[in-house]
Formats: structure tokens, sequence, C-alpha cells
């Protein structure tokens, strides 16, 4: 039997962790109190968040410049993606407390959407995986 290769897909990749992190942000606001007696209280740490964010950063640039630079040359895909990591920075950098659980999950689910738009780029000038 023929073991079939599954190429390492960033897209795909980068969706799952921005859409991680957009449900992290908006969820652990709510449940806080209830963190400590489930065992789970390290999910509010700011440590969390920082991580999240920097795998989506690193993930989406990865993923999104290498396939603008050697398959479809499109830049709305690196736009969408500036557009949500500025979401996600003011949200976490605003004065104002309760922007922080809106801008920073809409922030996630706009990069999950740059990542769709790459992978709708790459089907469409005839790239069957990313990288």
């Amino acid at each position: 039997m023929k073991l079939l290769k599954s190429p390492l897909n960033l897209d795909n990749l980068g969706i799952t962790a921005s859409v991680l992190c957009a449900v992290h942000c908006a969820i652990v606001p709510l449940l806080i109190t209830f963190l400590p007696l489930w065992g789970l209280s390290f999910l509010a740490n700011e440590w969390v968040e920082i991580s999240m964010i920097s795998i989506s950063l690193l993930l989406g640039i990865w993923s999104l410049g290498s396939s603008f630079k050697k398959n479809h040359h499109k830049i709305s895909p690196l736009s969408i993606l500036i557009t949500g990591f500025a979401l996600i920075a003011f949200g976490h950098f605003s004065s104002h407390d309760f922007l922080e659980p809106i801008l920073i999950p809409a922030g996630g689910i706009v990069i999950a959407i740059a990542h769709f738009v790459n992978l709708k780029l790459l089907k469409s000038c005839g790239v069957k995986h990313n990288h």
C-alpha cells in the first residue's frame, strides 16, 4: 500500500491558528471566573495571548509572503492580513477596555479570511498546495 504524503498547508494552519486565537479572545473574558475551577487559569495569562498572536503573525507572513513571491503576486491577502493585525493591535493597546473583546476576535477572523483568500488565489493560478 502506497502512503500518501500530505504537504504542510500553511494557509490551513494559519486559518486554524487565527480562528483559535479569535475564539480564545472572545470566550476567555466570559469564562474568566470559571477557568481556575476547571484548572484552565493559564488560558487567561497574557503570554498565552501573545503566543497565539505571534504564531498567527509568523504563519501569516510566511504563508502569504511566500505565495505572493512565488505564485500569484497579488497584494490583497497581505493587505487583509495587515488589517487583521491592525485590529488586534488596536484592540490590545487601546485605552478603551470595551473595544478589546470586539476588535481582537474580529482581527483573528480577518486574518483567517486573508489565508482563505490566499488559498483561493493559489487555486486560481493552478497551485495544488502551498509550498
